[in-house]
């Protein structure tokens, strides 16, 4: 979708992901080796109860499944930046995550009168609605004229 075509206040809701035991170890081994998200006996002692999925783990999430929704398909030009992530709820094996995508402001570039900035507020909710992360991202998407 080109810049021209996005409405703001329109609202994208994306697919569902489960994440699993084994996607939260390979996460943290990978780029977060903390004892909440890989020992399992050390995370049952901690605040959260058990193990829990990282942050970062959970925003990478989000933002697959929002890319995976294609609004912006090959008209996107580059992301700008990801602002207020909060990392809301923790998220444990066998949560259904998805995440909804609200449009709240768009404008041109000055820069480049090809291309427009846009700004979504991303919210991901567990499969019981609670809402496990927020962040605001902008974008940079080409325009129509």
């Amino acid at each position: 979708m080109h810049y021209d075509e996005l409405v703001v206040g329109s609202v994208y809701k994306t697919a569902e992901r489960t994440v699993t035991k084994e996607d939260i170890l390979a996460f943290a081994a990978e780029y977060d080796p903390q004892y909440m998200h890989l020992d399992e006996e050390k995370a049952a002692k901690s605040i959260f109860g058990g193990l829990i999925a990282s942050g970062i783990h959970t925003l990478s999430i989000t933002f697959r499944l929002w890319a995976d929704l294609k609004i912006t398909g090959d008209d996107i030009v580059a992301g700008q930046s990801l602002d207020r992530v909060r990392f809301l709820k923790p998220v444990y094996p066998g949560d259904t995550l998805s995440v909804v995508a609200e449009l709240t402001d768009k404008k041109p570039n000055r820069l480049n009168s090809a291309q427009g900035f846009f700004k979504l507020r991303l919210t991901t909710y567990n499969q019981r609605s609670e809402r496990v992360l927020s962040t605001d991202l902008t974008g940079l998407v080409r325009k129509l004229t």
